[in-house]
């Protein structure tokens, strides 16, 4: 079972849908922008992919995770503790 819509929250003629908006359910005819005076705004392509995170490569994660558990901020096992180690330690080069 689906709600109804809530009618427009102003008064007056009632043209178009329905939305939310921060101040208050609006027609077309009473929205933010009508009452600026402006066009309807047009749908776009929305913010980009990217914007709300900071991808890091998985091989990237894999190098924080075994650093931190290498320096005893993550718990593990004893073998993962020292495997991490061993991973983040500079190999030595012997002459």
């Amino acid at each position: 079972m689906t709600a109804a819509p809530r009618p427009c929250e102003a008064l007056g003629e009632h043209t178009g849908p329905v939305r939310l908006y921060p101040c208050g359910r609006r027609c077309s005819a009473h929205a933010p922008w009508a009452a600026a005076g402006h066009p309807e705004p047009q749908p776009g392509p929305g913010a980009p992919a990217g914007a709300w995170t900071t991808p890091t490569p998985q091989s990237a994660s894999a190098l924080i995770d075994a650093r931190a558990i290498a320096s005893g901020k993550r718990r593990s096992t004893p073998t993962a503790y020292r495997a991490a180690q061993a991973a983040v330690r500079p190999e030595r080069k012997n002459p």
